[in-house]
């Protein structure tokens, strides 16, 4: 029997979501976004439900991201209204979340990267685990990082954010737990007694204060004089510079960020540093709606499918970005994905303004 791909079922007095996808790091299907979007619905208004909680099955991750290949499927068949009902559905069901009445749970033990942020960080409780990893790899598929980071990247201290948006840098626990990115920590001992806790009926805060343990030590901290100078406002051209002159000081982190840029879409990585400019003056519901004016640009453009095609289904590692360099991408064509939204997307448009105010 097939099982599953969500499983969205009461324990006590919790709402619980089982994203339930292992074998693909539970990534998010359509159909997973929906049945979230509906369990929100039912359970808002149920006495009986006091929380939500929302965990991935299989202990290698929380979620990993979209499932890009039926994006791609759908890309290249030209079924671009299909793609862009999934990001409005998504887009919508992460603001929701945002703004949800009741206590919204995250539980990331595993890799929480893409999609599965949206899903988890915009959770009123975010709790890791000590196999907790958070990335936003966005532009090494010639995509962008959504799923509101438009507005909390840039909120990050410093230029974490810029950092974690070019480079796909990857960080855990600890980290997330300075930056604000995770409320608490609990270690894998503790891990069966809050989920036990958390179906019983009892204050919040007093269970997850009872169960934390202290994160472990963060590691950007010793990076972030590296980080803020070379990542300061600036061309992908002289971002890479900064890093270069600081690798050639002896910085194994400086070189090893300047590769990532160098490997990425630049094209992506353009978009990414305009939408955190701008994120950073806007309210939450103004930076999701900026991101589906970007993705109903992206799914027709070259490099997302390009990027996909190289990274995970010929897996050569070797995608052909258009434009190749980081110094090649015009001013005016990073503009034109930020433009308002044509007649032919005039419908997506209303559904999304009209859920986000």
């Amino acid at each position: 029997m097939t099982e599953p791909e969500i499983i969205c079922e009461q324990r006590g007095v919790a709402g619980w979501i089982t994203l339930n996808r292992p074998a693909a790091l539970n990534a998010l299907t359509h159909g997973m976004v929906r049945a979230i979007a509906r369990a929100l619905d039912e359970w808002e208004h149920d006495p009986k439900i006091t929380r939500v909680v929302i965990s991935g099955a299989g202990g290698r991750a929380f979620c990993a991201g979209g499932d890009l290949r039926a994006l791609y499927d759908q890309g290249r068949a030209g079924a671009h209204d299909m793609q862009l009902q999934f990001w409005l559905d998504e887009y919508r069901l992460n603001h929701r979340i945002k703004t949800y009445s009741k206590p919204y749970v995250a539980l990331i033990d595993g890799i929480v990267m893409g999609g599965g942020v949206g899903v988890a960080l915009h959770g009123s409780h975010r709790i890791a685990g000590e196999r907790f990893v958070f990335a936003m790899p966005e532009v090494s598929i010639g995509f962008f990082p959504d799923v509101g980071a438009s507005w909390f990247l840039p909120r990050l201290p410093g230029r974490i954010g810029t950092w974690a948006a070019l480079t796909g840098g990857r960080f855990k626990a600890g980290d997330a737990c300075g930056l604000g990115l995770a409320d608490s920590y609990v270690t894998t001992n503790e891990w069966p007694v809050l989920l036990a806790r958390l179906c019983a009926a009892g204050d919040l805060a007093e269970i997850l204060t009872k169960v934390a343990s202290p994160p472990p030590p963060a590691t950007l901290p010793s990076e972030r004089t590296t980080i803020d100078s070379c990542f300061a406002p600036g061309s992908l051209a002289q971002i890479c510079e900064r890093l270069d002159a600081r690798a050639a000081s002896g910085s194994a982190f400086a070189r090893t960020a300047a590769a990532s840029m160098r490997k990425n879409a630049p094209l992506s990585m353009a978009i990414a540093l305009r939408q955190l400019e701008k994120g950073a003056q806007m309210d939450f519901a103004a930076a999701m709606a900026m991101e589906y004016a970007i993705v109903s640009r992206i799914c027709r453009a070259h490099d997302f499918y390009e990027g996909i095609r190289a990274m995970i289904i010929d897996k050569d590692h070797a995608p052909l970005w258009q434009p190749a360099g980081l110094d090649s991408v015009e001013p005016a064509t990073v503009s034109a994905y930020f433009a308002p939204l044509g007649v032919n997307d005039r419908h997506f448009r209303l559904l999304l303004d009209e859920n986000l105010q």
